[in-house]
């Protein structure tokens, strides 16, 4: 296994050109079948990881279960690891870095950090500070600032694009590395962001969503499933259990992976 240095220049390598996908991840196993399928870095969904846990989505899972579960997979894998922190876990800029410190501690090469609080958005200034605290924290980590103007729908529509890269600007010079804008796959608008944003874009992608090399063809740098993952593996799960007690039958399992495969990656 790599250093934790090398995983986290090789993740800031990743980005560029890209196209990096990531199929997110949200336990150790998941994260062990990401790895085995072939992806060259992890990525944590914070709601998948939240659910696991038993907590809601939303900075509702303690800090130190997060930071628990990213050690867990960094310790697992031999590639890098970028954490969704939701907002990061805290209240205060200084907060935000206890948390961010403590990630990168945990072997972690990044970290997504939300601008959304409550129904909205943080001011650009209050989340400006939090993201310099973050870059102060941790110097090395992949600081991926996301922004929720498309994901929310913030604002006149009209006026969206232009709210986001003026948020992207502001990011960027308080020390993100790159921009995480989810809620919008559009060419169009997706092309316009990538050329405003002079740094890695990333986008969330799912059904209905353009593949990767068209996104790629439109400047994204990195595209992310989030919660699809966990959200389809639950399904699965409640499927199961409906067909088992409703139908007394089992077909919703089919096509599992083999015990003695899933098994033989953990070592």
């Amino acid at each position: 296994m790599t250093s934790s240095t090398d995983r986290t220049q090789l993740f800031h390598a990743l980005h560029r050109p890209g196209p990096l996908a990531l199929p997110n991840a949200w336990d150790v196993a998941s994260a062990l079948v990401v790895e085995a399928a072939g992806a060259k870095a992890v990525a944590t969904t914070s709601a998948g990881v939240a659910w696991s846990l038993g907590a809601a989505d939303g900075d509702r899972l303690a800090r130190d279960r997060a930071v628990d579960l990213v050690a867990r997979i960094v310790g697992a894998v031999g590639i890098p690891v970028s954490a969704d922190i939701e907002s990061g876990f805290g209240r205060t800029a200084d907060e935000v870095a206890e948390t961010v410190r403590a990630i990168a501690e945990a072997g972690a090469s990044g970290v997504n950090i939300e601008d959304g609080v409550g129904g909205g958005l943080r001011d650009t200034a209050e989340q400006e500070e939090r993201l310099a605290a973050a870059r102060e924290a941790a110097p090395d980590l992949y600081l991926n600032a996301r922004i929720d103007t498309y994901l929310r729908q913030i604002g006149d529509p009209a006026d969206r694009l232009e709210r986001t890269l003026e948020r992207a600007a502001s990011f960027l010079e308080a020390g993100a590395s790159g921009i995480f804008v989810p809620g919008v796959t559009d060419l169009e608008t997706v092309t316009e962001l990538a050329k405003g944003i002079a740094a890695p874009m990333n986008v969330l992608v799912g059904p209905g969503a353009p593949a990767v090399d068209e996104l790629a063809k439109a400047g994204v740098a990195r595209m992310s499933l989030g919660s699809a993952v966990a959200e389809a593996a639950y399904a699965v799960a409640r499927r199961a259990a409906e067909e088992l007690l409703t139908r007394g039958t089992y077909r919703s399992v089919e096509g599992g992976i083999e015990y003695g495969e899933l098994n033989a990656l953990f070592k």
